[in-house]
């Protein structure tokens, strides 16, 4: 049932996806080009699934959170389009396809990363059939997920500090990882015009649900089928990253991924409507394979 649930919500965000960033039939068509190589290039689309089921839980039964979900995956897929440069992370395999800047060269893909960013708030702005300070306010929360106080500042972590011990490596995935988990389930709340209460319950669901996820990618760069995962396992210590394995050991990251989803579920404990999609989600999170 739920894989039927998760695949309905692929279609329509796909759908919208390819519609938003069509080719307009212009000298820069080639940026464009490249943003959809990345875009469309398959992906879960939980950050949006996230968005629209808060959005539903919250009461609303419309499809005007649709414009909010497809930003935040075209937010999510230019981190993934500069995580992949060289000058960051430095892989050439994404999804099973050659990364954005080995397809297209590194100029074109920091441009094709700048404007999935930038054309996202754009479609944000665009959001109708809601009150304009609900969409103002969840522009301005998506915002600061992915400036220097969330996003880019955990890949600032990632990539300039030395991360020694347990508590900076967590702050770093709680900035570059559920950052935009947050916002997505956040938004999904404030454009429904959801309750301070169920804001911080959105909150903590995305925090415990993030730091599952991250420290379920740190274990499958460890023992994951780079077939299934599509890019080469072992990533992080070709970069010499210090990650969760690293640090702990994969015993206590094993029991960190079940605490964190069981935290997770527990959140999804203040909602009165049907939470069964979203538990469905953050368990198949904590035993996916990619």
């Amino acid at each position: 049932m739920i894989d039927g649930i998760l695949e309905e919500y692929r279609i329509k965000i796909e759908s919208r996806l390819d519609m938003f960033n069509a080719l307009p039939g212009q000298p820069y068509d080639p940026v464009i080009d490249a943003a959809r190589y990345s875009l469309l290039n398959g992906g879960k689309r939980i950050r949006p699934i996230i968005l629209l089921e808060f959005y539903r839980l919250c009461g609303a039964d419309d499809d005007c959170a649709y414009n909010f979900a497809c930003a935040v995956e075209m937010v999510h897929t230019y981190s993934l389009i500069h995580d992949d440069l060289p000058c960051m992370d430095d892989d050439d395999m994404r999804r099973g396809k050659p990364s954005c800047h080995i397809r297209y060269g590194e100029g074109m893909a920091l441009l094709a990363g700048d404007d999935l960013l930038t054309e996202a708030f754009a479609v944000c702005a665009k959001t109708l059939g809601l009150p304009q300070e609900r969409v103002v306010k969840a522009i301005s929360y998506l915002a600061s997920a992915v400036g220097s106080s969330g996003m880019i500042g955990g890949q600032v972590i990632d990539t300039s500090v030395s991360v020694e011990n347990e508590q900076m490596l967590f702050r770093m995935y709680s900035l570059k990882t559920c950052a935009l988990i947050r916002a997505a389930a956040v938004c999904g709340v404030i454009l429904a015009g959801g309750s301070d209460e169920q804001l911080k319950s959105a909150e903590n669901y995305a925090e415990n649900l993030g730091l599952a996820f991250q420290i379920i990618d740190d274990l499958l760069d460890v023992d994951g089928n780079s077939e299934v995962i599509g890019k080469p396992v072992g990533s992080d210590d070709k970069n010499g990253k210090n990650t969760a394995v690293r640090l702990l050991g994969e015993s206590r990251c094993r029991a960190l991924a079940n605490q964190y989803t069981e935290n997770a579920l527990l959140a999804l404990n203040s909602f009165d409507g049907n939470t069964e999609t979203l538990k469905a989600l953050t368990e198949l999170l904590l035993i996916r394979e990619k």
